[in-house]
C-alpha cells in the first residue's frame, strides 16, 4: 500500500499518537488524515494474535478507535475543546494471519450534545490487504468545551 505524505496539523495528529501509548504498541501508522477522513495501518504481528493465530478482535477495535479518535482530535479546537471516545459499536465479519490491517474512519454527522459541546459520529471499517472487510461499525467522539471540563472539576472539589 502507498503511504500518503502527511503535513502539518495531519502530520501532528499522526506522529503524536504513532511515537507514543497504545498505538505505539500495535505498531498503527497514519496514512490519510484529512477533514471527515482518518486512514492508518496496523501491521499482523505475534503481538496482535489471539491462541488459536488469528487477528485478536480487541486489536482491531483498537486500531478503529484510534482513527475515529485522531479524527475527532482533527476536527475540533485543541486550545478550548478536549475530545473522547464515548461509544463503541464494532461487529466482526472476518480474520486475518498475515499483512495488516487497515482501519478507516469516515465521519457522518456531528450533533449537539444534551449537555455541552458535540458529539461526531464515525463509520468505521478495518480491511485485509485484499480489500475484504474484517470488521465494522460505528464510533462516537464526544467534543467537550474545557472551560465546561474545567467547572466540573471545580464543582468536585479537584
Amino acid at each position: 500500500m502507498e503511504e500518503t505524505k502527511l503535513t502539518g496539523a495531519a502530520e501532528d495528529v499522526a506522529r503524536k499518537r504513532e511515537a507514543q501509548g497504545l498505538n505505539h504498541t500495535l505498531g498503527v501508522k497514519f496514512t490519510k488524515i484529512e477533514p471527515g477522513l482518518v486512514e492508518a495501518v496496523m501491521p499482523i504481528t505475534p503481538a496482535i494474535l489471539q491462541p488459536f493465530g488469528f487477528v485478536h478482535g480487541g486489536a482491531t477495535i483498537a486500531l478503529l478507535e484510534s482513527v475515529a479518535s485522531a479524527g475527532g482530535e482533527f476536527a475540533c479546537d485543541l486550545e478550548t475543546e478536549q475530545p473522547f471516545g464515548v461509544h463503541v459499536d464494532i461487529r466482526h465479519k472476518k480474520s486475518g494471519k498475515v499483512g495488516s490491517v487497515r482501519g478507516v474512519a469516515r465521519l457522518t454527522e456531528r450533533v449537539p450534545s444534551t449537555k455541552a459541546g458535540y458529539k461526531l459520529m464515525w463509520d468505521v471499517a478495518a480491511y485485509d490487504d485484499d480489500g475484504d472487510i474484517m470488521s465494522d461499525g460505528v464510533i462516537v467522539v464526544k467534543v467537550v468545551p474545557k472551560d465546561y471540563l474545567a467547572q466540573k472539576e471545580a464543582e468536585r472539589g479537584r
